[in-house]
Order: C-alpha cells, then structure tokens, then sequence
C-alpha cells in the first residue's frame, strides 16, 4: 500500500508466522510495541523481558509484536523454526509475524512508513517500534533499550 502522511499503523499487515495474516486493523486503539527479532543474537535474551511485558501490560492495551528478520543474518529463515525456538525457549505467546525484512528497499510497508514518517530504520536486532492508541508512531528505540528499562517503560506508560 501506498502510505500518505495521514497513514496509521493499523492500515499494515504481516504475513504470520503461524500463516495467515497479522492485521494490524485488529490491534485498532492498543498500543503497539513492534519489535524486530532474531534467534541467534547478543540481544535474544530480550524475548523473556518482551514476553513478560506483553503479559503484565495486555490488560491495559500493550501488544508486543514480533517480526522476525535475517536483514543482520541472524535469524532462521524458515518460519517454523523461529516458532519453535521461540516457544519452546521463551514462551512466546504475543503475536510472531513471518521472517520479514526490516530495511532497505525490501522492508516491509509497515517498516517503510516508518522510515517515512520518522526517517528511521532497524540498525540492528531488537529494535523497538512503539506505535500509539491512535496509530502513529510514538518513539523508537534501540537494541540497547531494554523492555523493562526506563526509556521504554515511560514511553510505554504514555503511550497507555
């Protein structure tokens, strides 16, 4: 889709990982914490503070999503794999997208509204994408920001 000034988040979709589709639409007035994953990275240990985010701020309309990337060529590219490592490793119960790519010319619509709304693309694994109830993007953040940190905890509470 071709994205305006006036897109919002939930105009996206991701193929999921468990087929299907990963409609944004559905998501409509949550908020979104979009994260680009990958199984085998420094940061991958973030899957247990995401998963336990997406518990703990659920109720109050935080969802955790992932989107599994091999753009830092560190994730399976078979989706079934990222599945189960996921599951049998983490516990993942928020939302997986497909192995999707995350930048450059490839990236995905949703992630190439945001490089147009905010200029602004993955560098690395773990990074963090938190869309507002309303469906613009609030903040970005690094793979150094942690799930539980400050930065993104208070951006979280706001965005709530």
């Amino acid at each position: 889709m071709a994205a305006t000034e006036d897109t919002m988040a939930w105009s996206f979709a991701f193929p999921s990982i468990e087929g299907g589709k990963l409609d944004f639409a559905t998501l409509k007035g949550r908020a979104l914490l979009v994260v680009n994953t990958a199984s085998f990275c420094g940061y991958t240990y973030q899957y247990e503070a995401l998963e336990k985010l997406h518990k703990a701020r659920e109720a109050e309309g935080l969802t955790v999503i992932g989107v599994p990337s091999q753009d830092f060529n560190q994730e399976s590219a078979e989706n079934a794999t990222v599945k189960t490592f996921c599951k049998t490793r983490f516990g993942i119960d928020f939302p997986l997208a497909a192995v999707s790519h995350v930048k450059g010319p490839q990236a995905a619509p949703f992630y190439a509204w945001v490089k147009q709304q905010r200029g602004w693309e993955p560098s690395w694994n773990f990074n963090k994408v938190l869309v507002g109830r309303d469906g613009r993007v609030v903040a970005t953040f690094g793979s150094g920001d942690e799930p539980d940190g400050a930065a993104l905890t208070k951006a979280i509470a706001s965005a709530l």
